[in-house]
């Protein structure tokens, strides 16, 4: 996956849907300037574009001058951005908002200030049942420089209460901004470093947590200062592999949403977000019983119009559904069946590769090779973990020390004994280095080096050994780390009872489901 930026222009032409495209034609040509029709122009050759092609594109429009180019496209972006606006309107509230507060701008200018009032008080009556304090704050701060430049009339105790909502909104904004600065800097640790290595890391985020947590953050009645909270605490817990906590605040999380069901159309992203860490969450818990109704809920809720119609929130969707799915058969063992998933994967990866960041790339990219691995396909599954070894080291590192991990397993299937030497020692110095290796991970590597000199009749009772390490290691807390990335156990089994690593997954989810209908 090439790390180059795409050009914006064409990024966002691309992005366009049919009645976007048709709606910007109409807005474009109620003027007749020439510089408006060489824009149009302009749109239509991008349009044609399968790549962004400079040199292709000015062969395409003779009348336009390289030199012109640069601003041509300024130009248009303006004007595309200028026509969703118009479009778009009615599908935002904040695009609603603005447009409100911009009308009451306009006539506060004009000297028609009650007229503004008028404006300004339906505004913030909407503001205030979608609590958009940041845009109370300029809805505020207008009213005031209007009751304090000229005398309206409007209410005996303009002021005092102008004075009151100007400091409770100030404190909701100050929470709000913590709260969410809180939880975006724990995701932020998560998407460059993955989960907690050591004690020494996890003592780091829980004293971070400590550190900026407000004192009264569970005072807190809003539903933003909520949603952050949440958001923190689910960060902190999946951070430090503490599953059970972080199931909680998922919950906790995606309720919140159930609770207040206006604010899944005003925060869909955050909605979207929170089923798929729920899901995360069950799938690390193996709680087989509620994952499946808990995607059910959300491919419901991805059919909906509100998602259907932006472009955003469908490609949200499809990520976090498309990885669902996926852990759906890890939890199975139907790796085989999952196979099936991939080329709708691929061809909406594709289709999408513009606007997918290089995170959701790689995770599925991953999540793809242990498919074939699971099915057997060693093959198939080096060609996935390639794409993900070869990218920038720069993000995700415990994705990165995990494929060659899992690539050098795959290579151990295959009997490619003269490259496990080499791999061996690369993977170990690069574990190493991005301080990745715990005891485990050293046995796996161990015991990789050892099967070089072991005969094929001892190979069982190595094997033996070998699987009573990692049981117990399972168990121990600053394990877990591996066994969130490799079902290593079930690989070892497989070797253990000569059994594919789908029977041995499908046996333990049998037993678990019949336990659980035996309680019921």
């Amino acid at each position: 996956m090439s790390n180059k930026p795409p050009d914006i222009l064409f990024q966002l032409i691309r992005s366009l849907e049919k009645a976007e495209k048709r709606h910007f034609k109409l807005y474009i040509k109620r003027s007749s300037s020439n510089e408006n029709l060489k824009v149009v122009q302009l749109f239509d050759a991008v349009d044609k574009l399968n790549e962004y092609d400079e040199k292709a594109l000015l062969k395409k429009l003779p009348t336009v001058q390289k030199t012109q180019l640069s601003n041509l496209k300024a130009h248009l972006y303006k004007q595309i951005l200028a026509s969703l606006r118009l479009l778009k309107s009615a599908d935002s509230i904040d695009l609603q908002l603005n447009e409100q507060f911009d009308y009451a701008h306009i006539l506060y200018k004009k000297g028609l200030f009650l007229q503004s009032l008028r404006i300004l008080d339906k505004a913030k009556e909407t503001a205030k049942t979608h609590q958009k304090f940041y845009f109370l704050s300029q809805v505020i701060s207008l009213e005031k420089r209007i009751e304090t430049l000229h005398i309206t009339r409007s209410m005996q105790d303009k002021a005092e209460q102008l004075s009151m909502e100007a400091l409770e909104v100030s404190r909701h904004i100050d929470m709000v901004a913590r709260l969410s600065n809180l939880a975006l800097m724990l995701y932020s640790w998560y998407i460059k470093h993955g989960h907690t290595r050591n004690k020494k890391d996890e003592m780091s985020i829980n004293q971070f947590m400590k550190e900026n947590l407000p004192a009264d953050a569970w005072e807190q009645t809003g539903f933003y200062e909520k949603l952050y909270l949440y958001q923190s605490y689910s960060w902190q817990a999946f951070i430090t592999q503490d599953f059970l906590k972080y199931y909680r605040y998922t919950q906790k999380w995606v309720d919140l949403f159930h609770e207040t069901p206006l604010m899944k159309r005003v925060e869909t992203g955050h909605y979207i977000k929170g089923i798929h860490n729920l899901l995360n969450a069950h799938f690390d818990l193996r709680n087989h019983e509620q994952f499946t109704p808990t995607l059910k809920e959300f491919e419901n809720f991805a059919r909906t119009e509100r998602v259907q119609e932006n472009d955003n929130f469908r490609i949200q969707c499809f990520l976090y559904i498309a990885q669902a799915k996926i852990n759906q058969h890890f939890l199975k063992g139907t790796f085989q069946q999952g196979l099936q998933l991939v080329p709708g994967i691929e061809e909406k990866l594709e289709e999408y590769r513009l606007f997918i960041d290089r995170h959701r790339v790689l995770v599925l990219n991953y999540k793809i090779a242990t498919l074939y691995f699971g099915s057997g396909n060693y093959d198939a599954c080096i060609d996935y973990l390639v794409k993900i070894i070869n990218e920038s080291v720069d993000l995700r590192y415990d994705l990165q020390c995990y494929s060659r991990l899992l690539h050098l397993l795959a290579h151990y299937e295959l009997g490619n004994y003269e490259l496990l030497q080499y791999l061996t020692k690369s993977v170990y110095r690069f574990m190493s280095k991005m301080q990745n290796l715990t005891d485990t991970e050293l046995e796996i590597l161990k015991f990789l080096r050892r099967t070089f000199q072991i005969p094929p009749y001892e190979m069982k009772a190595e094997l033996d050994v070998f699987l009573l390490k990692i049981k117990k290691l399972e168990a121990e807390r600053y394990q877990t780390r591996v066994f969130v990335y490799l079902d290593i156990v079930s690989w070892v089994e497989h070797k253990v009872y000569n059994k594919p690593m789908s029977v041995i997954i499908g046996e333990k989810y049998n037993a678990r489901m019949s336990r659980k209908q035996k309680q019921l």
